[in-house]
């Protein structure tokens, strides 16, 4: 199984960009991508930009994992 999560892009540097997760900052390539702009949320998967999505549902995704935080608090 894949998993891609969403990660917002708060620096670019050439055909890379350093985005944010939960506090994380990690280097990621963009080349698979035309156009990445600060502040783009891009679906990360083993250090690649695979896609820039809407925030609106980087947002949903993320509130997902934080009740998934919550409840493993919980157990």
């Amino acid at each position: 199984m894949c998993l891609a999560v969403p990660a917002k892009v708060i620096e670019l540097h050439g055909d890379s960009a350093t985005v944010e997760l939960d506090g994380i900052k990690k280097e990621t390539s963009t080349v698979l991508l035309d156009g990445v702009a600060i502040g783009d949320y891009v679906l990360l998967h083993v250090g690649f930009a695979l896609e820039r999505i809407d925030p609106v549902e980087a947002a949903k995704t993320l509130k997902l994992f934080d009740e998934l935080k919550a409840l493993d608090k919980t157990l």
